[in-house]
C-alpha cells in the first residue's frame, strides 16, 4: 500500500476537518431522535426502552443499536447532563450538537478500518482500483449529507457491512463474516433485505462441500448456527425473557406508515405515484373512476397510508412478494457460482430489490445499493456503465434532504465535484470488458448524466424564482421521478452484466 498516495487514513483526516466545520450546519429531526434515544437508554431500565413514548421519536431500532446509544450516553453525561433528560425535547445547546456530531465522526472510524481491510485483501493487480473504490466511499457525498449534516450513523453501520463483506472474501473469515452480519441485523433491521444473499453464500461456501452441493460440512454448520444463536440470543434474549418481543417488533416494523415516505424515494413506487398524478389530469377525458379521498394522498407530505386516485392501491404483501421474486434469480446464480464477486453482486441486487419494491422506503436507503456496488464498479467498463446513472441518481435524490439556503452550495458543489472526479478516474481505471458492451445502456448512461444538470438548476433555483412558494411539491416530484428512472436504468444495466459475466 506504500504506492497508494494519499492513504485512506490521510484522506480521512482531511475529510474529518471538513466535517468539523459542518458542526453548526442544518440538522434534521433525526438529531432529536438520537438525543431522545440517548436520554431514554440512560434514564430508564432496559425493560422500559421499547415502551417509552414521551417523545414522538420512540425507539425503533433493534436492541444492539440501543446498547450503542447507551454507551454514548455514558460519555454524554460528562459533557452535558441535560442531554440525557427525556423531557428536554428539542434540546440543542452547542454542547449537545458538538457531542453528537463528534460521535458520528468517531463511529465512522470503523468504516475507515473496513476500507483499509478491503484494500489489503485485494490482489496486487487490483490494488489501485480497490483504492479508488474505497476512497469514493470514504468521501461519498451521500454519507456527508446524511450523516454529517442531516444526522445519522450510516458510516458506522456500513463499516460493519463492509467488514463483513471483506471477511467473506477468504475461507478463514467466512464464519466471522456471518457473525458480523448477524450483529449488523441487530443494529439496524433494514439490512434484512441483504440477508438472502448472505444465507445462500455462506450455505454454499461454508456449510456445503466443494465436491458436491449436497456434501454438508457438519462442523462448520454447527459453528455458524451456534454462533448466530449466541449473537441473537445475547441481544434479543432479555426481551424474549420479559415477553416483550411483540412490542419490540411492533416498533421495528410499523406497517401503518404507508407505501411512500413524505418525499418519494426514487423507486418503482415513485414512478407509480407519478403515473397516478398524470392519470389524474387526463382521467375525466378518458372516463377513469377517480377516488376523491385519495386525490391529495401521495402529495400531502405526511407519513401514513398512501392511496392512489386512479391506480390500484398497493399492499405491504405485494411489495414483499415483488422484492422477494426480484431477488430470486441472483440468488440462484450465487448458489451455482459462489464466488466472492458473485456474492457482492447478489448483495447489490438484493439492495436494488428492496429499494425499488420495498414498503415505505426512505431515500437514504439508496446506500444499500451504492456502497456494495462501488466494490464492483471498476470490474470492467460494463459494470461502470451501470454504476454511472446510479451514482448520479442516488446522490441527486438526496438533495431535498437539505432544503436550507446555507447548505445549497455544500450539497451541490461537493456532489458535482465528487461525481466529476470519481467518474473520470473510474473511467480511466476500468478495464476493457471481455464481453461486448450494450450500446443502449451506454447511451442511456451518457444522456441521463447530461440531463441531471438542468434538472438540478430548475429544482434548486429556477422553480422558486418563477413560482415562489407555490407548487412546492413539483421540484420534489421531478427530482424523485428523474432519480427513479436512473436507479431503474442502473438496475437493468447491472442485471445484464451480472448475468452475462
Amino acid at each position: 500500500m506504500a504506492e497508494l498516495y494519499p492513504s485512506i487514513a490521510q484522506c480521512a483526516v482531511v475529510a474529518t476537518a471538513f466535517k468539523v466545520l459542518l458542526f453548526p450546519a442544518y440538522r434534521s429531526t433525526d438529531f432529536e431522535v438520537h438525543r431522545n434515544w440517548l436520554a431514554l437508554t440512560y434514564s430508564l431500565p432496559i425493560k422500559e426502552w421499547y415502551y417509552e413514548k414521551t417523545s414522538e421519536w420512540t425507539l425503533d431500532y433493534p436492541p444492539a443499536f440501543a446498547y450503542f446509544e447507551w454507551l454514548l450516553a455514558q460519555m454524554a453525561h460528562f459533557i452535558d447532563p441535560n442531554i440525557l433528560k427525556i423531557e428536554n425535547m428539542g434540546y440543542d445547546r452547542w454542547q449537545a450538537v458538538y457531542f453528537q456530531r463528534t460521535t458520528v465522526i468517531l463511529a465512522e472510524l470503523l468504516l475507515i478500518y473496513a476500507l483499509n481491510c478491503y484494500i489489503r485483501s485485494s490482489s496486487q493487480p487490483a490494488k489501485q482500483t480497490s483504492y479508488a473504490a474505497a476512497l469514493s466511499i470514504l468521501l461519498s457525498p451521500a454519507l456527508l449529507i446524511i450523516d454529517h449534516i442531516h444526522f445519522q450513523y450510516n458510516g458506522f453501520l456500513y463499516g460493519v457491512l463492509l467488514l463483513s463483506l471483506v471477511c467473506a472474501r477468504k475461507q478463514s473469515g467466512q464464519l466471522f463474516s456471518g457473525l458480523m452480519f448477524a450483529l449488523l441485523l441487530c443494529l439496524k433491521h433494514i439490512y434484512l433485505y441483504l440477508a438472502p444473499a448472505y444465507f445462500v453464500y455462506l450455505l454454499r461456501v461454508y456449510c456445503l462441500g466443494s465436491k458436491t452441493r449436497l456434501d454438508i460440512h457438519l462442523v462448520n454448520s454447527l459453528k455458524l448456527g451456534s454462533g448466530l444463536v449466541i449473537v441473537f440470543g445475547l441481544i434479543f434474549g432479555p426481551f424474549i425473557y420479559w415477553r416483550q418481543l411483540d412490542q419490540l417488533l411492533s416498533r421495528l416494523f410499523p406497517f401503518g406508515r404507508g407505501l411512500c415516505h413524505a418525499y418519494w424515494a426514487p423507486n418503482i413506487w415513485s414512478l407509480y405515484s407519478f403515473t397516478d398524478r398524470v392519470l389524474l389530469l387526463v382521467a375525466p377525458r378518458l372516463g377513469f373512476v377517480i377516488d376523491q379521498d385519495a386525490v391529495h394522498s401521495v402529495t400531502r407530505g405526511l407519513v401514513g397510508n398512501t392511496s392512489f386516485a386512479c391506480l390500484p392501491t398497493i399492499s405491504p404483501r405485494t411489495t414483499f412478494l415483488l422484492s422477494l421474486v426480484s431477488q430470486m434469480p441472483s440468488l440462484v446464480k450465487l448458489f451455482l457460482q459462489p464466488s466472492w464477486e458473485t456474492f457482492v453482486g447478489a448483495v447489490t441486487l438484493c439492495g436494488y430489490s428492496s429499494f425499488l419494491f420495498g414498503w415505505h422506503v426512505h431515500e437514504k436507503a439508496i446506500l444499500l445499493v451504492v456502497i456494495p456496488f462501488s466494490l464492483l464498479a471498476l470490474k470492467d467498463r460494463r459494470y461502470l456503465g451501470a454504476f454511472r446513472p446510479l451514482a448520479v441518481a442516488g446522490h441527486v435524490s438526496l438533495f431535498p434532504l437539505l432544503f436550507t439556503a446555507a447548505e445549497f452550495p455544500i450539497k451541490t458543489v461537493y456532489t458535482v465535484f465528487w461525481l466529476l472526479l470519481f467518474l473520470l478516474v473510474f473511467d480511466r481505471l476500468a478495464p476493457v470488458p471481455s464481453r461486448p458492451r450494450v450500446f443502449l445502456l451506454d447511451r442511456f448512461s451518457l444522456l441521463y448524466t447530461t440531463v441531471s444538470i438542468p434538472l438540478i438548476v430548475y429544482c434548486s433555483l429556477a422553480h422558486q424564482f418563477v413560482f415562489g412558494e407555490r407548487y412546492g411539491f413539483i421540484p420534489l416530484m421531478f427530482t424523485s421521478s428523474y432519480s427513479a428512472i436512473g436507479v431503474v436504468g442502473s438496475w437493468i444495466g447491472f442485471l445484464v452484466v451480472y448475468f452475462t459475466s
